[in-house]
């Protein structure tokens, strides 16, 4: 079924820490329905809107990274294309940011 995906561990981790964030948000909501406040982003948000800016941000800085990792060893004269893993600490850490601020 998932085989025509590259399945590679951080893929795989990406992904479930998404599905764990969507859970936890869920089980958030429930607990504790939310309100809105502003932050720094240009709205009144909710934690659902955040977590999908969040996420959305997320995923443009990996699909950039992904992209632009080639010419990064061009640029910085790498002997190979740097980790995935820096791409999904800094998506992360800017979801936390967007998250906490936003």
């Amino acid at each position: 079924m998932f085989d025509w995906m590259v399945w590679t561990t951080p893929v795989a981790v990406f992904f479930s820490c998404i599905a764990l964030m969507l859970a936890g948000m869920t089980a958030w909501e429930f607990k504790s329905p939310t309100v809105m406040r502003k932050g720094f982003l240009p709205i009144a948000t909710t934690r659902g809107d955040r977590l999908f800016i969040g996420l959305l941000t997320a995923a443009y800085i990996n699909l950039a990274f992904i992209g632009l990792a080639g010419k990064f060893a061009q640029w910085f004269s790498l002997e190979q294309e740097p980790s995935i893993w820096i791409s999904f600490v800094l998506s992360m850490a800017v979801l936390a940011l967007v998250m906490r601020r936003g």
